[in-house]
């Protein structure tokens, strides 16, 4: 009995399986191809049926499809290789972006004349994939002398984000970091001292925020205190949501996002768009997707080869899912407004193309595995 790989595998080339050829995950794609198109049909209409807001969403689309072909075809031998090289230009780039960065009101791009990017976008990969890599050799649960290195992992470009400001990309970038030491096995007592220390740091985190970020806060406790000013956007939000009732209003029939009450209708809160206009039915079919491709992150996490692989799907999976929780939350009034779009449904660029890239990831720790064959 040997190992064989599975691009070469005889039994694999038998099948003639689109894995065995282009390194993709089919029941992968087919989820984020059906949850593309949802998205496609619920912007044409969040964005008053523009057309032109279409055609670029679907070129974006294009070519995030297009780099998780790429992405898929790398091996995770090589992505390891890759990683600290990456992480470390990164954390420059963040760090340019503080002295050479612009945004509204922030900090957020680089303009390299021919591009215009967001160097945070990266740190949501390279920050999980580092703290995979650090994990990936040693014996587990790590010892406490790995457990430092890779919190200062997280932290520096966390906080590099944070300074920008950049409250929702800091939290993905933190959190897929966490979920890897999380899955490393780290013992009981460091969570539970890591929980302690973060609630007694509550009183420093709030002195050290933004004056728009402690006003999100308070919104989210009340935002009927100040319902047609900072509480404009969950108030607007959640009447939308809840007049869609179980059937929805319609496709391109909602009053709220139509006549103009909902802001940010085609971002951040586009999930009440699809809640008016498709009603309860409308979105457990939307979630039903999201839970497959969750499912299939998971399952492919469980059944990678080596630990860099396990530790990296499962922890691009479960930050994947955060990030919908997130935004439904927000809009929803249950968490506070921290600017993250629904992802392969809200309208984006950079932060689309990053997302593909992770499902790359995924599909290349699944279909570069090994079979054991007689």
């Amino acid at each position: 009995m040997n190992w064989v790989a599975d691009d070469f595998s005889p039994q694999r080339r038998r099948q003639g399986t689109m894995s065995s050829v282009f390194h993709i995950d089919l029941p992968l794609l087919i989820g984020l191809l059906l949850l593309s198109i949802l998205g496609l049909v619920i912007l044409y209409s969040a964005g008053n049926q523009n057309i032109d807001l279409i055609y670029r969403q679907a070129t974006r689309l294009g070519i995030g499809f297009g780099l998780l072909v790429v992405i898929a075809q790398i091996s995770p031998r090589q992505l390891k290789d890759w990683t600290p090289w990456l992480f470390t230009l990164g954390t420059l780039l963040l760090i340019a972006v503080l002295v050479f960065g612009e945004g509204k009101g922030a900090q957020r791009w680089l303009d390299l004349g021919f591009v215009r990017f967001q160097p945070s976008e990266i740190m949501k990969l390279a920050v999980p994939m580092m703290i995979a890599w650090i994990f990936a050799e040693s014996v587990l649960p790590p010892k406490l002398s790995r457990i430092m290195v890779a919190l200062a992992c997280i932290a520096v470009p966390a906080l590099l984000v944070a300074r920008q400001p950049d409250l929702g990309t800091a939290l993905l970038i933190g959190f897929g970091g966490l979920v890897v030491l999380l899955f490393a096995g780290i013992r009981w007592r460091y969570i539970f001292g890591a929980g302690f220390l973060m609630i007694a740091a509550l009183p420093l985190l709030w002195f050290g925020m933004h004056d728009y970020q402690r006003q999100r806060v308070l919104t989210f406790l009340n935002p009927e205190a100040d319902p047609l000013g900072a509480g404009w956007h969950i108030v607007q939000s959640k009447i939308a949501i809840g007049s869609g009732g179980i059937y929805g209003k319609g496709w391109l029939n909602g009053s709220q996002s139509h006549l103009e009450f909902l802001p940010e209708r085609s971002t951040d809160f586009i999930f009440a768009v699809f809640s008016e206009e498709f009603g309860l039915i409308g979105v457990l079919i939307m979630l039903a997707l999201y839970l497959f491709i969750i499912i299939r992150g998971l399952i492919i996490a469980s059944q990678g080869q080596d630990t860099f692989g396990r530790l990296l799907a499962g922890s691009l999976t479960v930050t994947f899912f955060f990030n919908i929780i997130v935004n439904i939350g927000m809009v929803t009034g249950l968490l506070p407004i921290v600017g993250l779009p629904l992802p392969l449904i809200s309208y984006g660029g950079t932060s689309l193309v990053t997302l593909m890239a992770v499902f790359g990831m995924l599909m290349s720790v699944q279909t570069h595995r090994k079979f054991m064959t007689t």
